[in-house]
């Protein structure tokens, strides 16, 4: 009987009715990224989509350096 009554409440959590808390921004989405403004799609979100590309292009450089510096360092022999 206790597991009939957990299966119930699973089934009402996780219901139909439930997605639709969220609107349906799709084609909003797809009018914003075939708009034809010649920039690349990456940046097609505006200032929030240039902050992660620039942010992302600063790790993968600095991540570049440091790789090249550990690879310099263990490439000549150190005195002990």
């Amino acid at each position: 009987m206790r597991a009939l009554r957990v299966s119930q409440a699973l089934v009402r959590s996780f219901s139909s009715t439930s997605r639709n808390r969220f609107e349906n921004r799709v084609r909003e989405k797809q009018k914003l990224f075939q708009e034809d403004n010649d920039l690349p799609v990456h940046l097609k979100g505006g200032a929030t989509d240039n902050l992660l590309y620039r942010l992302t292009m600063g790790l993968c450089l600095g991540g570049t350096a440091y790789s090249l510096y550990c690879l310099g360092w263990a490439a000549f022999p150190h005195n002990k």
